[in-house]
């Protein structure tokens, strides 16, 4: 229904606006498109003055969402079709049986009455119905005496601490699949079915008051499982009084909750709206505010304004033929969408003095709906795909990592959040020291609790609340613990203990401790306060408390200073490797030995692929075989040739650092295997201490390395480099960063609202022009009352 309409391509079917039809035609040559176009029309007043009775409207046959902004009562819409004959714009009026070839008519035909792909997707998400389980109602449940505790889970059997697995039958907890992207896991939860026939399992950090996310094995897909809660209780998670804590109460016993919604939101205050470049509003497809959030939040920062919309004619002239799946041409198309302003007018009155007495207004574009960007950006991924609520805060790290990986121009333009952090480990017998460096992008404030100005108010308050769920009693109003911003400050920069810490001065297991320093201070630094816990008794928490979030931020007293004098480092000496004497006692997962087995590999060197790639499935196993079929002792039976040359097992222990400080021949292969060159795998595990899991982070955050080159032309490039603020860039001295002073101002908020991650809502609030303004989806007001001590993602920018 906009101006121009929308023109699709009669050979990739792919829609256009009247603004780059002619850049399609122009880059393809196709010619023959059919243009759509919906017409709003006021209805025609009865006898009465009145609008005629509703009726089905026949020319109205287009699958598309019709506006909220126009009262259905006066207006109604119809649709037109044509299609067009480029260069000359020739148009044939739809339908026209006598001038169209039969096959033509066929496929206009076809093309007008299917249904919108979104809107399928739509109802294939929301209408598809889980069913309950067959093994939910006798389901045998062990009396082994195992506890789940509400934190700290990792796979029995890899030692993964992601995709995790509770079967409901023993109590194990075990990875699930790995998936092509790397996420997932081993499949060790499968394994373990087949080995003992135990049919459900729930994925951990899914169990909310709601229910949880189960899957059957023999049944092979999700189901419902209707004795969740018992089933749950057995291991200790007491859902059931989670369930009673969270919805046993009365409407007006939920208040407090209630508050902070309408704290955020700043209800009960009349906003003005806003409207513009940079006011546009987001439409909510359903839980995907945190997603709008987030995008609002991003392109408010100039240097995404200018990778995205400032190249936007060269990134559309250079995208693909199918631009729906390319990640630069959305990324282009929603930032143009937010800032252009021509989807954020004002109301105009209408002229007809009638309307103008009823405040009528004519319809306009108000906001811009993301499905296509949806669509694309959470394609694969588990949860992003789904229509559940998210983490703001792994959405934003989900889109990093995808614009680290499709870079735009010369700057990639998320290197303004990218900082090194650097870890002091000590070990606390010797008292000698490590120092290393990792990426971040988020810096991960804890709340210090035990710092609450108002602890006294706190405890009346609790006892009050106490009191009133015992009488079944309207809770009090509620007291929101007041934490000092500076407290938490210095949580984070206290050490913190080291589990499992092996100190090679001691050439043993011993207490270590670790403290984290920024190596550099980003251009932008993003701040998530982290507070999303579990308690105890397993019942999922949001800590409801009030931080005074400065609005200007000094932290350059957390700048690193390396080695002191004084101190003395810790032995460059890898953990001691048992090697067993019987060498089929190796950790060598067996099921993917033989998955590789039977496609007709040699035994043995399917032994050494997965013993070489640490037992991460046989996919990866499969990868490093097709690298080293060549070799002549590819078929030879497996070798241990030297202490600490090799990892036993797992990704972690793949991290063990040599003794002569080169990558291990191993890990280099295993990254080879994965279709990457040498010599970046050699460079990924210099930069990250021989860690195989950041090495392939890093690989993936460093799209373009530095090929090795002249050092003196290196040095005139550097010269050259016109961007003083760059204070390292990709190459062979590690990650991109853009360093300097430690002082910012807060220009941005996210803020969520309700008891978990997993539901609620998230709102935006953005500093422009000197005032702030409220983003809740597709409203957009000025601010009055922004709620900045009540913030779960903080964005600040560095001031000179």
């Amino acid at each position: 229904d906009s101006e121009g309409g929308l023109y699709v391509c009669m050979n990739t079917f792919l829609g256009f606006g009247r603004e780059h039809i002619e850049r399609h035609y122009r880059k393809t040559g196709q010619c023959v498109y059919l243009h759509l176009k919906r017409h709003v029309i006021e209805k025609v007043p009865g006898a009465s003055g009145g609008a005629l009775p509703k009726r089905r409207n026949a020319k109205l046959f287009l699958d598309l969402e019709t506006s909220s902004d126009l009262n259905s009562d006066d207006f109604e819409y119809e649709d037109e079709a044509k299609l067009i004959i480029f260069p000359d714009h020739y148009e044939i009026s739809l339908p026209n049986i006598e001038e169209l070839p039969a096959l033509v008519t066929i496929a206009c035909d076809a093309l007008l009455s299917a249904k919108s792909p979104y809107r399928k997707q739509e109802s294939d998400s929301w209408e598809e119905e889980l069913q309950a389980s067959k093994h939910a109602k006798t389901l045998l449940q062990l009396d082994n005496g195992v506890r789940i505790p509400p934190s700290g889970w990792k796979c029995s059997k890899c030692d993964l601490r992601e995709n995790l697995w509770l079967n409901l039958t023993d109590g194990s907890v075990l990875c699930g699949k790995w998936f092509f992207d790397g996420s997932g896991g081993n499949g060790h939860a499968m394994e373990h079915y087949k080995e003992t026939g135990y049919p459900l399992a729930v994925k951990l950090g899914t169990i909310t008051p709601d229910g949880a996310d189960v899957y059957s094995f023999d049944e092979e897909e999700p189901v419902l499982d209707p004795h969740i809660a018992k089933h749950l209780a057995h291991f200790g998670i007491d859902m059931l009084q989670m369930q009673v804590t969270e919805n046993g109460l009365r409407d007006n016993d939920i208040k407090p909750r209630v508050s902070e919604w309408e704290v955020i939101q700043e209800a009960g205050v009349k906003l003005k709206p806003m409207y513009g470049p940079g006011y546009t509003g987001m439409k909510n497809l359903g839980n995907s505010c945190y997603l709008n959030a987030v995008m609002q939040a991003i392109f408010s920062i100039p240097e995404f304004q200018r990778a995205y919309v400032g190249n936007l004619p060269r990134i559309f002239d250079y995208s693909p033929l199918d631009p729906t799946q390319d990640f630069n041409t959305q990324m282009a198309k929603l930032g143009h969408g937010l800032l252009s302003g021509q989807y954020s007018k004002p109301p105009v009155k209408s002229e007809l003095i009638e309307q103008v007495m009823k405040e009528e207004h004519k319809p306009q574009h108000n906001g811009i709906s993301p499905r296509m960007f949806k669509a694309f950006i959470s394609k694969g991924h588990p949860e992003f795909s789904s229509n559940r609520q998210q983490d703001a805060q792994e959405f934003f790290l989900h889109l990093i990592n995808l614009v680290e990986r499709n870079p735009v121009g010369s700057e990639n333009p998320s290197d303004v959040f990218r900082f090194l952090v650097e870890e002091r480990t000590q070990c606390c017998q010797s008292r000698k020291v490590r120092y290393t460096e990792r990426v971040d992008y988020i810096m991960q404030l804890p709340v210090a609790m035990e710092a609450a100005t108002n602890k006294d108010e706190l405890i009346a308050y609790e006892l009050k609340r106490q009191e009133a769920e015992a009488a079944r009693r309207p809770l009090p109003e509620l007291v929101r613990a007041k934490i000092p911003f500076r407290a938490c400050l210095q949580a984070f920069s206290e050490p913190s203990n080291v589990e499992d810490f092996w100190s090679s001065a001691l050439q043993a297991k011993s207490a270590g401790v670790k403290t984290s320093r920024f190596a550099s201070f980003p251009e932008y630094l993003v701040v998530q306060i982290k507070k999303f816990t579990f308690g105890l008794d397993w019942i999922p928490k949001k800590l409801d408390v009030s931080i005074d979030m400065p609005d200007f931020l000094d932290i350059s007293h957390l700048r690193a200073r390396g080695l002191q004098p004084g101190e003395e480092e810790l032995p460059d000496i890898a953990p001691p490797i048992v090697i067993p004497d019987d060498p089929k006692a190796l950790d060598i997962d067996e099921s993917s030995v033989m998955q590789l087995a039977e496609m007709g590999f040699p035994l043995e060197a399917c032994r050494k692929a997965v013993y070489y790639t640490g037992n991460l499935g046989a996919e990866v196993a499969f990868n490093w075989i097709i690298a080293h079929m060549e070799e002549p002792d590819f078929a030879e039976p497996l070798v241990i040739s030297a202490f600490g040359e090799v990892a036993s097992s797992g990704a972690a222990a793949l991290g063990a650092v040599g003794l002569d400080n080169q990558p291990p021949e191993e890990m280099v292969a295993i990254i080879i295997s994965m279709g990457f060159q040498r010599n970046l795998a050699i460079q990924a595990l210099k930069a990250t201490n021989n860690n195989l899991e950041r090495a392939l982070e890093w690989i993936f955050s460093h799209p373009d390395p530095e090929e090795e080159s002249d050092p003196a032309l290196d040095t005139m490039d550097m010269e050259n480099n016109a961007n003083a603020n760059i204070l390292a860039e990709t190459g062979s001295e590690g990650p991109r960063i853009k360093d300097g002073p430690g002082r910012y101002e807060l220009f941005g908020f996210i803020s969520h609202m309700g008891t978990s991650t997993m539901s609620g809502h998230y709102v935006c609030h953005l500093r422009k022009e000197g005032r702030w303004v409220i983003y809740n989806d597709l409203r957009v007001c000025a601010s009055e009352r922004p709620p900045k001590d009540l913030g779960y993602i903080y964005f600040y920018h560095r001031i000179p």
